[in-house]
C-alpha cells in the first residue's frame, strides 16, 4: 500500500508516485565519484526515505560509476512493488571523474544492462536519456537515433519506459513521434525559468516534468531575496524553493538529494508548506 505524503500524487508510467520523491546522486562520494565517506550513513538514508513513503528514487550507473545504484540494491532489494526507480543513460565517467558523451548504441545498451545488474532488476522501470551536446543546457541537435537505441530495448523487455533529460521542446516531439515520453528531466527553478511553457504543454499531455537543482545557477541577489522570503515565515531557502516548485503545476515531480537523514525530514516537509500569494509574487519575480 502506498503511502501518500503531502504534496499529492502524479502518474510516472504505469506507476502513481508521490511528487515528493528522492535523488540518490548524493550518495556517492564528492563530486558524485567514488565512494561515500559513510556508507552506512548513505543505507540508513535510504531506508529512511522509503518507510516515510517516497516510492520514486531517480538514480544512475554513472553516479560513482555504478557505486550509487550497488547501494540502492543493498538498501532496498527485494524492492517494494509500489517502488518506481528512475534511472539514466547517455553518459558515462572516464578515471578523473569527468562526464562524458556516451550515446552510440553500444554505449547506450551497455549502460542499460549495467543499471540492471547493479540495481539487481530483471526490468528497468524508467530510463531518462541524458543528451550531452552540451553538459549545462539543452541544445539542439537530432536525438532519433538514441531514442530508436531506447526503444528497442523498450520492445525487448527491458524497460518499461522512457524519458529524456537535457532537452529542447523540439527533441521532445522528435522522441514522441518514435515511442512514448512519460517524463522531461530538466534543470529548472525559480530563477532559472527557460522551460515554462514546456512544463504547461507537458501538463496538458500528463507527462511529469522532473527538475532538478532547485537552488542551482543564482545570483548572490536573487539567493539574498530566496533567503529573505524563506526567513519570512521560518523555513529553509531549500524547502521554499521545493515547495514552489510543487505549487507550480501538478506534473513537477520532485527529487531533491541528500546524505543527510536529518536533510531528508526537512526536505519532506516542504510538501507540507503552502506559499501565500504575497510570497509567491516575491519569488515569481526573482527570474525577471
Amino acid at each position: 500500500m502506498t503511502t501518500t505524503l503531502s504534496g499529492g500524487t502524479f502518474t510516472l508510467g504505469s506507476r502513481i508516485v508521490n511528487r515528493l520523491g528522492y535523488g540518490a546522486m548524493q550518495l556517492a562520494g564528492p563530486g558524485v565519484f567514488g565512494p561515500p565517506k559513510d556508507r552506512q550513513a548513505a543505507l540508513n538514508v535510504l531506508r529512511e526515505a522509503v518507510s516515510l513513503g517516497i516510492n520514486h528514487i531517480d538514480t544512475s550507473d554513472f553516479y560513482g560509476p555504478h557505486i550509487t545504484n550497488q547501494i540502492i540494491r543493498e538498501a532496498l532489494a527485494p524492492y517494494s512493488d509500489n517502488l518506481t526507480i528512475v534511472t539514466k543513460v547517455g553518459t558515462r565517467r572516464d578515471n578523473k571523474g569527468n562526464w562524458l558523451a556516451a550515446s552510440s548504441a553500444k554505449e547506450l545498451t551497455m549502460a542499460v544492462h549495467d543499471n540492471l545488474n547493479n540495481l539487481g532488476l530483471d526490468v528497468l522501470d524508467v530510463v531518462n536519456l541524458r543528451i550531452m551536446f552540451d553538459v549545462f543546457a539543452p541544445t539542439e541537435g537530432s536525438i532519433e537515433e538514441q531514442v530508436t537505441v531506447l526503444a528497442e530495448l523498450q520492445r525487448q523487455g527491458l524497460i518499461r519506459h522512457i524519458g529524456l533529460s537535457n532537452v529542447t521542446k523540439a527533441q521532445i516531439a522528435e522522441a514522441r513521434d518514435i515511442v512514448s515520453i512519460v517524463c522531461v528531466q530538466n534543470m529548472y527553478n525559480i530563477a532559472q525559468r527557460r522551460d515554462d511553457a514546456l512544463i504547461d504543454e507537458l501538463a496538458q499531455d500528463q507527462i511529469a516534468y522532473v527538475p532538478f537543482f532547485p537552488l542551482g545557477g543564482f545570483t548572490p541577489l536573487q539567493s539574498t531575496t530566496l533567503s529573505e522570503a524563506a526567513n519570512s515565515i521560518a523555513v529553509t531557502p531549500m524547502q521554499m524553493a521545493l515547495a514552489w516548485l510543487l505549487q507550480r503545476s501538478p506534473n513537477i515531480l520532485l527529487i531533491p538529494g541528500t546524505s543527510s537523514v536529518t536533510h531528508l525530514h526537512e526536505n519532506i516537509r516542504a510538501a507540507e508548506i503552502t506559499l501565500p500569494d504575497e510570497i509567491c509574487n516575491r519569488l515569481n519575480a526573482i527570474a525577471s
